[in-house]
């Protein structure tokens, strides 16, 4: 993904998968990412699994901690697996993109013009970082 220090493409579409970011994302949604932005405090990111290098997965970066490395959690209280509270903080060279959009694909079964009217109204959204999901998950 990186060449000459320096990644290859800018921006990029990742697929979210699992229920560990609800309700900020749901399972099926889609995210445009841009790699190679710095990172903030509330941020949604793409992360290698630091066990699991192969496993690319998407958390919060929840703070920076010494050493540049970051704290990263789901937004689900519910499910509190794989992310820093399993693994610790996470290298920031394993911080690979920031998300910029969430995109929500239409179910099959939408096909009535309310339907397609609310899709429509939720379907893209832009994710901004989120100092107060950063602070209250920190609490957690």
């Amino acid at each position: 993904m990186v060449e000459n220090g320096r990644p290859r493409r800018r921006f990029g579409v990742v697929d979210v998968t699992g229920p560990s970011m609800v309700p900020t994302l749901l399972n099926g949604d889609q995210l445009v990412v841009r790699y190679g932005a710095s990172v903030r405090p509330g941020d949604v990111v793409v992360l290698r699994h630091p066990l699991q290098q192969d496993l690319l997965v998407v958390k919060r970066a929840v703070e920076r901690r010494p050493g540049g490395s970051w704290w990263v959690l789901g937004d689900n209280p519910f499910n509190e697996t794989g992310d820093s509270t399993d693994f610790g903080p996470v290298p920031a060279e394993l911080v690979l993109a920031t998300a910029v959009l969430r995109f929500r694909p239409r179910e099959e079964d939408q096909r009535s013009l309310r339907a397609r009217l609310s899709w429509a109204a939720s379907a893209l959204r832009p994710l901004w970082a989120d100092a107060s999901a950063s602070s209250r998950l920190r609490a957690r």
